[in-house]
């Protein structure tokens, strides 16, 4: 059928067959957020009449261009994203469904995936973001969702507004949750299971499914999560995310008696503002005082996700977490003069990440990559924030649960911009989504789609039963501080025990889970 419809609380919605997959685009599951709904929780959808046509994607949380701007395009063409434009309003709570079949009872294992680009940008809509080819290649339901970013989101606004605004801070983060209330009501007509939801993200996704981990009313809602190059090991302090709304207002012209003005502040001057508080910055929880991501506010954040330790109330739920080799390399390639660094400036960069650590890393790189430039040795400074702050972030999962976690590292190198991007942030997401025929950004190996085969059937087989073990790679045990067994992507895959063992010892201490987060536009 090339029109399938299916039936939900609110009404029917007809969509389309994708590669023998049923699509439902733009499916609303809350309500406006314009108007008197800004700033506040997500509201229950009205009910329609008819068929809703669910063949165009929706509408996008208002958001400026982030990382964008600073990229050539030529990198913006190889990431694919170029035609990823969107509409964009505050009618944005909407969801993309790719099923193999709806209505059929299949109770199929559904894999809700949330966006990156911090807490500021991105969108369940880009193309990268396809699912038909991988709920087709597992039989499993696929959504991705849009919810409201950076100040729509996450402006902190109960000290200076009141009770009316109490839940301001977080917003961004409720809409997810309203998301998954949805899947929990509604999957079941579309083929999929309730009882067996995934939630997986990369990059802000990542930090996004850290948060959920954590919240008591998220509990219940997801059974398995996936952190992709996200490690979220704390949120935004009130205080910090209270001075930024101040200086929001502030920028607008506005006081704290006329806070109620910002409901009808064009999205645009309040974009405006944001960015000029923040110096444009993408957003991020932990990191900075001026920027936008989950508050800790002591109502539906009531601790940081995994700091000190990992949410008891997540024990039951397996993990899925890791990184790329070359992580950074994506946001510094473009930047002029970066390949010619010389030691002191990569030293000065290192101290001024890493602190009293600093030492000890300049001599651990020193040892472990003998022959690589200071460029190269930076590229694997800045990466810490990803990959230490994961192996942090599973340790502690893996002591605090009776559910396993599982570590991956992709070191599979691409071959383009030069091979200057080496193993970069969201190289992994075409092989997990099964794309690598769609994307020009996995290279030009012949064999790539072997390890799409891999990696996107370790995902499907980890939504299914929380193992990735499938019979096309080597045994892939849990992970813990005690056995930290970790599954290498690459052109043959293998596990290796403690990769890295000496960088990481060096990392030991330093404060990797507050190095600031960056946006890859909203991949």
């Amino acid at each position: 059928m090339d029109s399938p419809v299916v039936k939900t609380s609110k009404g029917a919605v007809r969509g389309t067959v994708d590669e023998a997959v049923e699509v439902f685009k733009g499916v609303p599951y809350a309500g406006t957020t314009a108007g008197a709904n800004r700033f506040r929780p997500p509201v229950p959808r009205e009910a329609w009449d008819g068929e809703l046509d669910a063949t165009a994607y929706g509408a996008s949380s208002p958001q400026g261009t982030g990382s964008a701007a600073a990229m050539p395009e030529e990198l913006l063409s190889i990431l694919g994203v170029l035609a990823d434009a969107h509409e964009q309003g505050e009618d944005c709570l909407v969801l993309n469904v790719w099923t193999p079949r709806s209505g059929d009872g299949g109770a199929r294992p559904v894999m809700v995936w949330l966006h990156g680009g911090g807490y500021t940008s991105g969108s369940g809509s880009s193309r990268v973001f396809r699912g038909a080819r991988l709920a087709a290649r597992g039989d499993v339901v696929v959504i991705t969702l849009n919810h409201r970013l950076g100040p729509f989101g996450f402006l902190e606004l109960a000290e200076v507004g009141g009770d009316a605004y109490a839940d301001s801070g977080n917003v961004g983060i409720l809409d997810i949750v309203a998301a998954l209330q949805w899947v929990q009501q509604e999957i079941a007509a579309f083929g999929g299971d309730p009882g067996n939801v995934t939630i997986f993200g990369e990059s802000g996704g990542g930090g996004k499914v850290s948060t959920l981990l954590g919240m008591p009313i998220a509990r219940g809602l997801f059974h398995r999560a996936v952190v992709q190059s996200g490690p979220g090991l704390r949120s935004t302090e009130l205080t910090d995310a209270t001075a930024t709304s101040r200086a929001v207002l502030e920028a607008l012209g506005l006081d704290e008696t006329r806070v109620d003005e910002l409901q009808t502040v064009p999205a645009a001057d309040l974009l405006a503002a944001a960015g000029k508080v923040t110096g444009g910055g993408i957003g991020f929880a932990g990191g900075s005082s001026r920027g936008f991501g989950p508050v800790l506010d002591g109502r539906s954040i009531t601790a940081h996700p995994f700091d000190p330790v990992a949410p008891s109330g997540a024990a039951d739920i397996p993990l899925l977490i890791g990184t790329n080799k070359d992580e950074a390399a994506l946001f510094v390639v473009m930047m002029p003069g970066f390949d010619d660094m010389d030691d002191a400036a990569h030293e000065n960069l290192l101290r001024a990440i890493a602190g009293e650590r600093a030492d000890a890393l300049l001599a651990a790189y020193a040892t472990t990559r003998p022959g690589s430039t200071p460029a190269e040795r930076t590229v694997a400074a800045m990466t810490a924030r990803f990959w230490a702050g994961s192996i942090l972030q599973a340790e502690r999962k893996a002591a605090a649960s009776t559910a396993p976690t599982f570590m991956y590292l992709l070191t599979y190198e691409t071959d383009v911009y030069g091979g200057r991007l080496k193993s970069p942030h969201a190289l992994e997401i075409p092989f997990v989504f099964d794309m690598v025929d769609d994307s020009a950004f996995t290279g030009s190996w012949d064999g790539r789609q072997r390890l799409a085969d891999a990696m996107s059937d370790a995902w499907i087989a980890f939504a299914r039963s929380g193992d990735p073990n499938h019979p096309g790679l080597p045994t892939w045990p849990p992970y813990s501080a005690h056995d930290r067994s970790t599954m290498i992507f690459d052109r043959d895959c293998r596990v290796d025990v403690d990769p890295m063992a000496e960088e990481r010892l060096a990392w030991e201490g330093a404060a990797v889970g507050t190095l600031a987060e960056p946006a890859v536009l909203g991949v």
